[in-house]
């Protein structure tokens, strides 16, 4: 009866999990907890079912959060105990590889389409079949009267941030794969400090900046790709440090770390996307303007 039961494939069945629906629960809550935080910038009411959710718009969205971010804690934390459990056999780490791969495709199509609105808007500044872009750019990009950012300034200074960190986190990286506990920690520790280092300078980069979201194309496009790109980054930190707490419990081995892998393949992205951010929207972009002081 007991072989009847026993388990001959490499697949793992998940147990029912309430996380999909709670997940999709907290995500409409915040949702429209958003659509009432605009409607209310607008100065109109956002009723629903007799309620004006514009009045409680910030706890609305704020409610609606706490339930997603409790839905990844808890879905990842299942995630982390199968592992745990020897449920992630060869076949289910590879699907899981798969999945991130895809993820980070799917991301990766967001910033094409930040760049894509980037150089449509710089490359063709004066297009006659845009009377309204000729209009607002003067013809030339940057768009006339806008000072930018010396891109060989606090730019510059988070790309060196950003390139040390992933030679930390590939650093850690080898020393997991060579049972070096220490190293692995040590890597992770400073990849996260400069992360969080790299999200303070771009907030100092913001407060700074001589133009505004709602100026001009130029800083609609600038924050967008830059904005988009650090909120990678906070992820990203996120995601390294929940593996450096992982591995100070001793999670991961040379054989099974799959967590910590995704957190790199991550961290590289985020390092590719901000190189190609700096060349163009900082360097190119800013060749011949007038730079803000």
């Amino acid at each position: 009866m007991a072989a009847a039961h026993t388990k001959k494939h490499d697949y793992h069945i998940i147990d029912p999990s309430p996380w999909p629906f709670l997940g999709s629960v907290g995500a409409l809550i915040m949702a429209l907890g958003a659509i009432a935080w605009m409607k209310a910038a607008q100065g109109t009411s956002f009723e629903l079912f007799g309620v004006d959710l514009a009045a409680a718009r910030y706890w609305v969205f704020l409610v609606g959060l706490l339930v997603i971010l409790y839905t990844m804690f808890a879905w990842w934390s299942d995630t982390i105990k199968e592992g745990q459990e020897g449920h992630h056999t060869q076949v289910v780490s590879l699907h899981l590889r798969y999945g991130m791969i895809m993820f980070i495709a799917s991301e990766l199509m967001f910033f094409v389409a930040w760049f894509w609105a980037f150089f449509d808007a710089s490359l063709f500044p004066g297009d006659a079949t845009q009377v309204s872009r000729a209009e607002f750019t003067g013809g030339e990009w940057p768009p006339q009267g806008v000072e930018v950012l010396d891109p060989f300034h606090l730019p510059l200074y988070n790309t060196i941030i950003l390139l040390l960190s992933g030679t930390t986190v590939t650093w850690a990286h080898h020393a997991l794969l060579e049972n070096d506990r220490r190293g692995l920690i040590t890597g992770l520790a400073l990849t996260v400090v400069l992360g969080i280092l790299f999200s303070f300078v771009q907030a100092y980069e913001y407060m700074e900046a001589p133009f505004a979201f709602r100026d001009s194309i130029y800083g609609a496009t600038f924050f967008m790709a830059t904005g988009f790109h650090g909120f990678h980054v906070i992820i990203g930190t996120i995601f390294l440090a929940v593996c450096l707490f992982r591995a100070i419990a001793g999670h991961f081995t040379p054989e099974r770390h799959f967590g910590f892998e995704a957190a790199a393949w991550y961290w590289h992205f985020v390092d590719v996307v901000w190189l190609f951010l700096f060349a163009f929207v900082y360097v190119w972009a800013s060749a011949g303007a007038t730079y803000a002081h």
